[in-house]
């Protein structure tokens, strides 16, 4: 009579998942999708070509290179889109640097998070002392994941023509003293 029971429970048990089993749809590439997916991107910024990595959540999320973008507006409108519909949720930060807050901008304009850090805070390990684009974006995606980076204050468009306008006069009355020194001399 055991026999029978276990005959008539055992396609019920399969149908529903719980004999070890994933569901058909479940499954893709090998591993099980997972409802909610986060994503943490690092972009190592230059003038000509930035270089983006991708830190998937939790401890076992894979960590790559992206790729090399190039710098205009549009080219990385382009990737932010690309990588924004692959995933539920982009969290996005970079270096804070002479490229100024234009990145920043464009990415909190698209509707996702941004953190901008500046490269004294960013942790290294003592003997780390080999630098390229690619390792840069690959660490900034890891320590944004993790949660280790400190996050600078962004400046709006007012504040940031100000310090501009500042810095002309600096640099102007500077070149002037210099050119009178000169002519002195």
């Amino acid at each position: 009579m055991s026999v029978f029971v276990a005959e008539v429970a055992r396609p019920a048990l399969v149908f529903r998942g719980l004999l070890g089993q994933a569901e058909p749809i479940l499954i893709t590439g090998g591993r099980a999708v997972a409802d909610y997916r986060e994503v943490f991107v690092g972009i190592d910024v230059a003038k000509l070509k930035n270089a983006v990595a991708v830190a998937e959540s939790g401890r076992e999320g894979e960590v790559r290179f992206w790729g090399e973008v190039d710098a205009s507006d549009a080219n990385m409108r382009r990737i932010i889109q690309r990588i924004a519909a692959k995933f539920d949720h982009v969290h996005f930060c970079y270096e804070a640097g002479p490229t100024g807050y234009g990145l920043h901008r464009l990415i909190r304009s698209l509707g996702h998070e941004c953190v901008v850090v500046a490269p004294s805070l960013i942790p290294r390990k003592p003997g780390d002392r080999v630098k390229t684009n690619r390792r840069d974006a690959l660490a900034l995606a890891r320590l944004l994941r993790a949660g280790e980076l400190t996050e600078v204050w962004v400046p709006d468009e007012g504040h940031e023509a100000m310090r501009d306008l500042v810095r002309a006069r600096a640099a102007a009355v500077e070149t002037l003293r210099v050119h009178r020194q000169q002519i002195s001399a």
